[in-house]
């Protein structure tokens, strides 16, 4: 059995969230470790009934400090804690709805890097339609033609681990499908992924997104996190459009009801972020899931299953194999 290591004093809602979230997952099976404040944590415990092991971390890291500094000067912040854990072999996996910012760097510096990863990317799977994984979803606003190769094969992977496409399609997200269009960044990593050991299907725009265009969409940070915020506002809208719709006092609405509400249901859980948990940050040497800053317990319970799946299968091993053929 993996063992993942929480951050419990990461997130808005934590630790009160958090603890309870641990609690459900180690309820299905999932190993966790609680890593924040003692004397905090161990009360919430004690009130739902759990004995889950706690590590001392009596810091934090807040939502708007330097991310580098604070990795740093705060050696005992939780995320930090938690991240030394999976650096040393305690812990096969980490998880954290604190600053991305801080569970990237803690990822990256303190967990550390795979070999030849020079930037790690957080990589979700939007499960419109056709299922599809983005990324860089927000790790780096800013990167390279040669970073979206990288992308381009770790999304590939993932695909393979949790959608079981045997060999993925790998699209570059861009303005238009044309070869030439974009910026010099999108132009240069076009001709670098049509090189690369990948299945590269050529530009692909935001409207293709689970349209079955690719498998991957690869894009930088900046714009990865404009179509994941996108959709899901996107979604949030349409939902509140058709309820209004169906609100009007017409008999055949009102007939429709009992068949269109519970597809719909289906239909703003799958797309909710917290029953997807959160987002895997790839390249690096353990497994990491940043989970949403204003994740609930049943987000939390669902990201320490994300990352004990990801562990148990094998994916930060099946990336580094991956990216050493490149």
């Amino acid at each position: 059995m993996t063992r993942i290591a929480l951050d419990a004093m990461g997130g808005d809602r934590a630790p009160q969230e958090t603890v309870k979230g641990a609690v459900d997952a180690a309820a299905g099976g999932v190993e966790v470790v609680l890593v924040g404040d003692e004397a905090r944590l161990r009360p919430l415990l004690r009130e739902s009934g759990a004995d889950l092991p706690v590590v001392h971390a009596p810091e934090q890291i807040g939502m708007g400090e330097d991310v580098s500094r604070a990795i740093r000067d705060k050696k005992r912040a939780s995320i930090s804690v938690a991240a030394r854990l999976v650096a040393e072999g305690e812990a096969d996996g980490l998880v954290s709805a604190g600053s991305t910012g801080a569970t990237v760097a803690a990822g990256a510096i303190l967990v550390g890097r795979a070999p030849g990863v020079s930037r790690p990317a957080l990589a979700a799977v939007f499960p419109l339609g056709h299922p599809t994984v983005v990324l860089d979803i927000g790790a780096n606003l800013e990167v390279r033609p040669e970073h979206l190769v990288q992308f381009g094969v770790m999304g590939s992977v993932l695909a393979q681990v949790y959608l079981g496409v045997e060999d993925p399609a790998v699209g570059l997200l861009n303005v238009g499908e044309e070869e030439g269009k974009g910026r010099p960044l999108e132009k240069e990593s076009f001709a670098l992924l049509a090189a690369a050991p990948l299945r590269f299907a050529g530009n692909v725009e935001g409207r293709d997104l689970g349209r079955g265009a690719a498998d991957v969409f690869v894009t930088d940070g900046f714009s990865g996190n404009v179509l994941l915020k996108g959709v899901e506002g996107t979604v949030s809208a349409m939902s509140r459009l058709v309820l209004a719709a169906l609100s009007e006092d017409d008999p055949a609405l009102q007939a429709a009801l009992p068949v269109v509400l519970p597809r719909l249901a289906v239909l703003r859980e799958s797309l909710d972020p917290d029953t997807h948990g959160g987002a895997h940050l790839l390249g690096t040497r353990g497994t990491v899931v940043v989970a949403h800053g204003s994740a609930s317990r049943v987000a939390v319970a669902n990201a320490l299953r994300l990352a004990s799946a990801g562990a148990e299968r094998g994916l930060v091993a099946r990336v580094a194999e991956g990216l050493a053929r490149v």
